[in-house]
């Protein structure tokens, strides 16, 4: 399955919680991209909050959107990606 690199965009930073809420706003975006056979692998938060890149293995970009949609996640943009490994070449 392909993997993707989605950057997003929160213009009032990102904020989860560590309590039960965050569990539960993880578990809904989760289980939106489950309907669409996309699997969120890890994401990267930068330090002011404001911006995300995510890791995700998916069928295509329109999958990835629909489970974004059904949860009103922004996504600026999505690239294709592949794994360059350094430690391949010692």
């Amino acid at each position: 399955m392909p993997r993707y690199l989605v950057e997003r965009t929160f213009t009032d930073g990102l904020e989860i919680p560590m309590n039960a809420d965050g569990v539960a706003t993880c578990s809904a975006v989760v289980d939106a991209n489950t309907k669409q056979n996309v699997t969120w692998v890890h994401s990267y938060v930068t330090t002011d909050k404001s911006s995300t890149f995510c890791i995700y293995d998916a069928p295509s970009p329109e999958a990835i959107r629909a489970a974004a949609d059904e949860t009103q996640l922004p996504i600026d943009r999505i690239t294709e990606v592949r794994v360059l490994d350094p430690y391949f070449y010692v």
